[in-house]
């Protein structure tokens, strides 16, 4: 058994012909927002599963909490949302050594490659996904499902990323065929708005945005 396979192995359920959601972020702390992405996904496109990718640590942040109580309170807050098994909190990305989405991506592809993988965001991360790092890459590597967020769909319909690959857009009614589109394709899921973020609950408890 390869490393790469021993690191793999709580996941090694996924089936050749399934849908699973691949969400990244620090989870600092996770909450609502976080779930109504995730279900909203779900919904829309017909998923198997959403994994939370929950990052060891955030290459756009200089500090993060403590891994282990992240990665708890996402467990958690899967644990309660109306989606049960579905909705998976995972600490994948510490265990491969990943830094970056696009190692991630890499790796899971490499080991599931019958899988179909759709990588599911916040509309306020599209604002800025053009400075990631191969950014170009992870949009040839898997479709991409983005969630409206509060008071940024403008902003996050006119950066780089959605501009470059405009034509690969698919209508959202037809969400549902988004994880057999051969990448690049991706859509956008108007849906009821969450207005939550981590960054407001870090103020809210006194803590420094980070």
């Amino acid at each position: 058994m390869t490393a790469s396979t021993r690191l793999l192995r709580p996941l090694m359920r996924v089936g050749p012909r399934q849908a699973i959601g691949l969400m990244g972020g620090s989870f600092d702390p996770a909450h609502a927002g976080h779930a109504h992405v995730a279900t909203t996904a779900l919904k829309h496109l017909g998923l198997d599963q959403v994994w939370w990718l929950v990052a060891p640590q955030n290459p756009w942040k200089a500090h993060a909490s403590d891994f282990a109580a992240r990665l708890a309170g996402a467990e958690r807050l899967a644990r309660a949302t109306t989606a049960g098994d579905r909705l998976i909190a995972t600490d994948l990305e510490r265990r491969l050594g990943a830094f970056r989405t696009i190692e991630t991506l890499r790796a899971l592809q490499a080991r599931f490659p019958a899988t179909r993988f759709v990588w599911v965001m916040g509309a306020d991360g599209l604002v800025s996904m053009h400075l990631w790092r191969a950014w170009r890459e992870i949009w040839g590597r898997l479709p991409i499902c983005i969630v409206a967020r509060p008071g940024v769909q403008g902003r996050a319909l006119a950066a780089p990323a959605p501009a470059l690959f405009a034509r690969a857009r698919l209508p959202q009614e037809a969400a549902r065929e988004l994880a057999w589109r051969a990448p690049p394709a991706w859509v956008y899921l108007r849906a009821p708005l969450v207005d939550l973020s981590s960054t407001s609950l870090r103020a809210q408890a006194g803590r420094s945005p980070k």
